[in-house]
């Protein structure tokens, strides 16, 4: 059973960082591309960013690009956000996503987290 649970959240002022961890387990991931989303109260769930199954190619939201850094590490079944220069509007509930297809954008799979809560501090 295909199972992804995300850490690393909590409370950063804006300009912090923080990184976030999905563990991946239940088979083997590494033929997938994965992804990240959010979603903020009252708002509907939105792409973040994306990485393909050999981590060869990456796609970020406009929003992020150039202050998130998206990684995996396939023998360990992990992927990862870096999130750097956070900003308020950065709060949200970040989910991972897998089994999805990154050809130009990403269209998400049927696979998700639980979530993990990121709150920026103004």
């Amino acid at each position: 059973q295909v199972q992804l649970v995300e850490s690393g959240g909590g409370l950063v002022q804006a300009g912090g960082s923080l990184r976030l961890s999905c563990a991946a387990s239940g088979r083997t991931f590494s033929g997938y591309d994965m992804g990240w989303f959010r979603q903020a109260p009252g708002k509907e769930r939105e792409f973040v960013a994306a990485i393909s199954w050999s981590g060869g190619r990456r796609y970020y939201a406009d929003s992020v690009k150039g202050r998130f850094t998206i990684s995996r590490d396939n023998a360990k079944n992990m992927m990862y956000l870096q999130m750097n220069s956070l900003k308020p509007e950065d709060t949200a509930v970040y989910y991972c996503n897998t089994d999805g297809r990154l050809v130009g954008s990403y269209r998400p799979g049927d696979y998700w987290g639980q979530g993990t809560q990121v709150t920026v501090s103004s």
